[in-house]
């Protein structure tokens, strides 16, 4: 059973940024791709971005290419998220998830296809 806390929400003005950490516990995190996925108020959760097991391989949804970055450090069981450059529109709350595998494909893109979630942070941009 893996454990996942997210941390590092909040309220930023447009432009500012944030960097959202997840904290996991339980089996072997290198066993794990993890992956940030976000639910505006009224909306589906839908997918942000994804990183491999090894952290050599990334992928961003096209609305957060070049202003956020997925990153984890396996040493500390975290997974990072650093959003700059936001936007009103990136408000939601962000949830961490984790997939089990060390293989890489569309799955790790789908909320379906994920096997823990965190409880999600909230992040709030004012305009």
């Amino acid at each position: 059973q893996v454990q996942l806390v997210e941390s590092g929400g909040g309220l930023v003005q447009a432009g500012g940024s944030l960097r959202l950490s997840c904290a996991a516990s339980g089996p072997t995190f290198e066993g794990y791709a993890m992956g940030w996925f976000r639910q505006a108020p009224g909306a589906e959760r839908k997918f942000v971005a994804a990183i491999n097991w090894s952290g050599l391989v990334t992928f961003h949804t096209d609305s957060v290419k070049g202003r956020f970055t997925i990153s984890r450090d396996n040493a500390k069981n975290t997974t990072y998220l650093q959003m700059n450059s936001l936007k009103p529109e990136d408000t939601a709350v962000y949830y961490c998830a984790a997939r089990l595998g060390t293989g890489w494909g569309n799955i790790f893109f789908r909320t379906d296809g994920m096997d823990y979630w965190g409880k999600g942070t909230l992040v709030s941009v004012s305009s």
